[in-house]
C-alpha cells in the first residue's frame, strides 16, 4: 500500500524547504531541525498542573522531567520517553503529544529529557530512563492514584528505551510496570533485513540516517550485542510487562518492531500489535498535523485505558497481524 495522501503532501512540503539529509547534519543542526516542528504541532490541552522536576540518574546526573497532570484525580502514571534516535528530541518537542495522552487517558504523563548522544553515549540514555522509572514508581501518589497503573511508553529510540527498562525491571527486580507502549521501536541493529533494504521505506527516516544514529549512540559495535542497546537480542522476554506495539507500514524499523512483538508473544507476554497502513516512521509525533497520528494516538489511548480500567491487554495476539 502507498503512503496516505496527507503524508505524501507533508513530505512534499518538507522537500520544498530543501536542506541537507539528516545524516549530513551535525547533531546540533539536527536538533534545531527537530525543534522546528514544535510550532507546527501547536499547543496541547490545558492541564490541572504542570511540574518541572529533576531526577538524579545513576551517575549523579540530574535528569529534567516535565510532569503533566490532567486532573486532581489522575488514574495512572505514564513515563514517556521521546524519540529522535537518541540524538534529537526534547521535552518541549513532545509537550503537545504528552498533553493529549494525559487528557485522553486521565493519567499523569512524565516526559523525560534523557541525555543525548554523541555527547552522552550508551548507556547514558538508558540509565536516565531507568532512574526516572524508579522515581515515578516511588512518587506516583504525588501525581496520580497511588495504586494506579504505571506505564512506560516511547516512540522510536524512546520505544527502544521503554523496552530496555521493561526488561530491566525483571532482571533487577525493579518496579512493576503494568504496560509498555512501544511505538515503532528500535530493537536491533540489523541493517540487512527486508524493511531496511526496501526503497519504499526511504522516507523521513532512511537506512543511512538510522545507521548514523546508531554510530552516535553506540559507537562500539561490541556493545550492540547487549540487550541494553538492542533489546531484541535478549534470550527471553519472559516476565516483562504486557505490551502494545505500534508499527508503521513504511519504515526501516518495520521488521524489527514486528520481530519484537513476536518475541514477546513467544515469551508468554500478552501483546497487542497493530500495523498502521500507509504510514511512515515518525508519524505518531505529528499530532494535530497528520490524520494517521490521531489514529495512532487512539490506539495507544485504548491500550492504556484498558489497563487502567482493569481489562489488561484483552485483545492479545500471538504473532497475528492487526492493521489499521
Amino acid at each position: 500500500m502507498a503512503l496516505d495522501s496527507a503524508t505524501s503532501a507533508f513530505l512534499a512540503e518538507m522537500a520544498k524547504a530543501g536542506g541537507p539529509a539528516l545524516h549530513e547534519m551535525t547533531p546540533q543542526e539536527a536538533r534545531e531541525m527537530s525543534d522546528g516542528f514544535i510550532e507546527l504541532v501547536g499547543e496541547g490541552p490545558e492541564m490541572a498542573r504542570v511540574e518541572n522536576v529533576t531526577v538524579t540518574s545513576t551517575d549523579g546526573h540530574e535528569v529534567p522531567v516535565r510532569v503533566l497532570v490532567p486532573s486532581d484525580d489522575a488514574r495512572g502514571f505514564i513515563v514517556y520517553l521521546h524519540g529522535g534516535g537518541w540524538v534529537v528530541g526534547s521535552i518541549d518537542g513532545y509537550d503537545t503529544l504528552g498533553r493529549q495522552l494525559a487528557e485522553r487517558t486521565d493519567c499523569a504523563v512524565a516526559i523525560v529529557d534523557y541525555r543525548l548522544a554523541p555527547e552522552h553515549k550508551f548507556p547514558a540514555a538508558a540509565d536516565d530512563s531507568w532512574a526516572v522509572l524508579k522515581w515515578a514508581a516511588e512518587n506516583r501518589g504525588r501525581y496520580a492514584a497511588s495504586d494506579g497503573p504505571l506505564v512506560v511508553a516511547g516512540d522510536s529510540a524512546g520505544g527502544n528505551l521503554s523496552a530496555v527498562v521493561a526488561q530491566r525491571t525483571v532482571r533487577e527486580a525493579g518496579p512493576k510496570i503494568d504496560l509498555q507502549v512501544l511505538v515503532y521501536p528500535v530493537t536491533d541493529d540489523n541493517f540487512d533485513n527486508a524493511s531496511y533494504l526496501d526503497p519504499a521505506n526511504e522516507l523521513m527516516l532512511t537506512a543511512t540516517s538510522m545507521k548514523w544514529f546508531w554510530d552516535l549512540y553506540v559507537p562500539e559495535v561490541a556493545d550492540r550485542a547487549r540487550w541494553e542497546a538492542a533489546p531484541l537480542k535478549a534470550k527471553t522476554l519472559a516476565g516483562v510487562a504486557p505490551a502494545a506495539v505500534l508499527v508503521s507500514e513504511h519504515d526501516v524499523l518495520h521488521d524489527e518492531g514486528r520481530a519484537y512483538a513476536r518475541k514477546l508473544a513467544e515469551s508468554g507476554v500478552p501483546v497487542r500489535e497493530k500495523i498502521f497502513a500507509g504510514q511512515m516512521h515518525g508519524f505518531f509525533q505529528f499530532v494535530n498535523v497528520l490524520p494517521g497520528a490521531k489514529e495512532g494516538m487512539d490506539y495507544v489511548v485504548d491500550a492504556v485505558n484498558d489497563v487502567v480500567d482493569g481489562k489488561g491487554i484483552a485483545d492479545a495476539v500471538s504473532g497475528k497481524e492487526a492493521r489499521a
